[in-house]
């Protein structure tokens, strides 16, 4: 019988943020993709959900630094954002994948390069 010390060192998938496909242990297909799961954020787009409308600033797709601004070790990419609904609203960032709630209102100023 393993130890309670050998479960609980041992990270699951899930506690990595990532979920396995049972046959290839490689990541599940579906959370694989970054540009499918920022969609039609990049900076200059204005979208909007039951939250908010939401200009977008800055595109962050370095993992450390995606990181630290949500405080999640698992967090690939980053959006910063501002509310464009509050006239007080200031930049946060967000990490929420792209759903079919959330719509574009007005596509980007430019394309995305990414500097990687």
């Amino acid at each position: 019988m393993p130890s309670i010390a050998s479960m609980h060192t041992a990270a699951s998938p899930e506690h990595e943020g990532r979920k396995e496909t049972p046959a290839t242990g490689r990541p599940h297909p579906h959370y694989s993709d970054v540009a499918e799961q920022i969609g039609p954020r990049l900076p200059g787009a204005i979208y909007q959900n039951v939250d908010g409308r939401f200009e977008v600033l800055s595109l962050v797709t370095d993992p450390a630094d995606a990181a630290a601004l949500l405080r999640r070790d698992s967090a690939r990419w980053a959006v910063i954002v501002r509310d464009t609904l509050r006239p007080d609203g200031q930049p946060f960032a967000v990490g929420s994948v792209w759903t079919t709630s959330d719509y574009l209102i007005r596509s980007a100023r430019t394309a995305y390069a990414s500097a990687a």
